[in-house]
């Protein structure tokens, strides 16, 4: 039964600290204009590079008609572009727009620094233990292939 309690636990933390890092990225998300779902969009593109609609909505566990209208939006923004696939033009793949590479460079910088500052409070022995703590969450929720 305690065994129930403590998954509970880590699971009521685990959204406390999940809820206070997007407030966190919103405030830099809201500093360049971009959305909280419109930056997760581009930080798989940047990670996977040329994506399908339904591959960016898999990773993202959101629908396809989600994902459709936030690419709209950032496409219309110069962010990324959509190009039809050579082989078969019903396939059309989604990448971040050579124009927007820079700025999303720049703005991934800000990410990483506002984690770095906010990192640079603990003590060494604090952040040993956070990355063991999420290591081991990591190989645990790795293991939740549902």
């Amino acid at each position: 039964m305690e065994n129930i309690n403590d998954s509970a636990k880590v699971a009521k933390l685990f959204q406390e600290v999940m809820h206070l890092y997007k407030q966190s990225m919103s405030k830099v998300f809201e500093a360049t204009g971009i959305t909280a779902p419109q930056g997760m969009v581009l930080g798989v593109l940047s990670k996977e590079k040329t994506l399908k609609i339904t591959e960016l909505s898999s990773k993202l566990g959101l629908s396809n008609s989600t994902v459709s209208g936030i690419v709209d939006r950032l496409e219309k923004q110069g962010m990324v572009e959509r190009k039809r696939s050579e082989q078969d033009k019903r396939v059309v793949y989604v990448d971040i727009a050579n124009d927007f590479k820079e700025m999303h460079h720049n703005f991934h910088q800000r990410i990483e620094q506002k984690i770095e500052a906010a990192m640079s409070k603990g003590t060494p022995e604090e952040l040993a233990k956070i990355f063991e703590g999420l290591d081991a969450l990591k190989k645990l929720l790795g293991g939740c292939k549902e």
